[in-house]
């Protein structure tokens, strides 16, 4: 099913839910270079296992199961799986280097 970071974490991006998620599938992390120049965090859906640990302490409420997702914000998911996929490709060059 996987979780959803939504746009109440858009210009906020408290870590919390990075801290507590136990398999690190949400990003950018603070010492990522993207950090600074994202707009939001976002849930890797492949890596993220469904132990919902991240939801209770946004302190935005910004993070939902994915069939818990509110209508004006289902395309979330899809931004979610882009930025995943964005930060592997991004990965996968730089290890070419």
């Amino acid at each position: 099913m996987a979780f959803v970071i939504a746009e109440p974490c858009i210009g906020t991006k408290d870590t919390a839910c990075v801290d507590a998620c136990p398999v690190d599938c949400i990003h950018p992390r603070k010492n990522e270079d993207d950090f600074v120049t994202a707009t939001q965090l976002y849930i890797d859906p492949v890596e993220c296992i469904d132990c919902g640990a991240c939801v209770p302490v946004c302190p935005v409420s910004a993070i939902f199961a994915l069939n818990d997702l509110p209508e004006k914000w289902k395309h979330y998911a899809e931004i979610n799986a882009k930025q995943a996929l964005m930060a592997v490709v991004s990965k996968a060059e730089q290890n070419q280097r």
